[in-house]
């Protein structure tokens, strides 16, 4: 059974709990592919589903980049995935995704999904939409960073993750 949180102006398909993680095979900024099978060592994997020009994106990037340093690589895996069409947001370009990650002091893989196949297996509607599994691939949380967004002067702390 799925349910929809309204976390952004788009809402989340909400992905049962316990679902396995779909498999995947994109490129990372440098051209290297990335697959699930590369997290196997680790704890759990977090996939952010994410963009360069998303305001909800930009308003929690310097407390998701500390987020990942704290928690990657050591015990979870940590990636983001960029499905948008460059065609209709060019700043989502893999250039500008290159650019983004020094800017914003990423330290995970930051992966292109050109076709959008991979969000539409993961059931990704929204930017940020973050999708957590644990060492068996298994979905344990699925939903927002935290309650901050734009313009509600709430702190971004990253508090539900």
């Amino acid at each position: 059974m799925s349910r929809t949180a309204h976390v952004t102006l788009t809402p989340s398909n909400m992905t049962e709990l316990g679902s396995k993680a779909p498999d995947f095979r994109l490129p990372d900024t440098d051209g290297n592919l990335v697959t699930l099978t590369d997290f196997e060592s680790h704890k759990g994997l977090l996939v952010i589903f994410m963009c360069n020009h998303c305001p909800y994106v930009k308003h929690i990037r310097h407390a998701l980049s500390d987020f990942a340093r704290r928690n990657s690589p050591s015990e979870i895996g940590i990636i983001g995935i960029n499905s948008n069409d460059i065609t209709t947001h060019p700043a989502d370009s893999p250039d500008k995704m290159r650019e983004e990650v020094k800017v914003a002091g990423y330290c995970f893989p930051y992966l292109f999904d050109e076709s959008q196949d991979v969000a539409k297996k993961f059931g990704a509607t929204c930017t940020p939409d973050f999708f957590l599994y644990d060492g068996s691939n298994r979905l344990v949380y699925r939903g927002q960073f935290d309650d901050s967004r734009p313009g509600n002067d709430i702190e971004v702390t990253g508090n539900t993750m």
